[in-house]
């Protein structure tokens, strides 16, 4: 079945790409150029799937989005991870000594910052979206400006790539997570790993104590991430992804955790598949 899935950036970005690798069949897309976008068009109906990135290899948890799926009660039904290229690109023609401006995403430019320190006398400006600023820079004839974005970008909006996946590290990863507004509609197989958020009372050990628990249930901590709550100063929430073998293990760790922690939320149970 055809389904809308909002991305944020446009085609050709890596969202886009996540799209085309995860999800099977053909599906339309919703472009938005903020993550913010992205969560309206899920609660608004206009999309029935979005996909957002939690985090990256090289530059950590995108901690907003954190906030954006729990505070609107989304929920995450699938992840996915992609090996992040980054590419230089600029019209036909055109050559480094050409270029006066590189544009991108600010977390594009950040994974590529050993390669744009050898060339100084380039102007970096930070961009919404990689795949936008290389439509751009196609649709207005740009000349003395480069992007950096995908190969598919690149193909998309007839770019040449000058450097070739310059991004600093080579194995560069960003997960993202597949959310819906309507977990009903999903129906759940091979589940074997969750998504949680909880508070703790600021005392000694209550940290410690969770985690433990969660060892007692053979669960395996691959991500934990802390938030303050703006509305209590010096009082956290805690978001942790956990992954088992078998549900029965998980089913009971939430029973426990239910008691010992406060304000615990299920923010998603789904496959990962990712093999290390």
């Amino acid at each position: 079945m055809k389904q809308i899935v909002a991305i944020q950036g446009i085609k050709g970005s890596f969202h886009h790409q996540v799209v085309l690798e995860y999800f099977s069949g053909e599906n339309d897309i919703a472009e938005c150029l903020s993550f913010e976008e992205v969560v309206d068009s899920v609660l608004s109906g206009q999309s029935s799937l979005a996909v957002m990135a939690l985090e990256n290899s090289i530059a950590g948890s995108i901690i907003p989005n954190y906030a954006l799926i729990d505070k609107n009660n989304l929920h995450i039904v699938g992840e996915h991870y992609l090996d992040i290229h980054q590419n230089l690109m600029v019209l036909n023609g055109q050559t480094i000594e050409d270029i006066k401006e590189i544009h991108s995403h600010p977390m594009a430019l950040l994974q590529c910052m050993d390669f744009l320190k050898r060339h100084p006398q380039i102007k970096l400006v930070e961009d919404k979206d990689t795949a936008e600023t290389a439509r751009r820079v196609h649709q207005q004839q740009l000349k003395g400006i480069a992007a950096i974005a995908s190969k598919a970008a690149s193909k998309m909006y007839d770019l040449k790539i000058i450097a070739p996946e310059i991004q600093t590290i080579n194995n560069n990863m960003t997960r993202f997570v597949i959310v819906t507004k309507h977990l009903e509609d999903f129906y759940k197989l091979n589940i074997n790993k969750a998504s949680l958020k909880f508070e703790l009372d600021h005392k000694r050990g209550s940290l410690a104590a969770v985690l433990n628990v969660m060892s007692d249930c053979k669960l395996n901590l691959t991500k934990i991430q802390s938030l303050p709550k703006i509305e209590t100063p010096w009082k956290y929430a805690f978001f942790v992804d956990v992954t088992f073998e078998k549900y029965d293990d998980f089913e009971k760790a939430k029973t426990i955790l239910s008691i010992m922690a406060e304000q615990l939320k299920i923010l998603g149970e789904y496959e990962s598949k990712l093999t290390i």
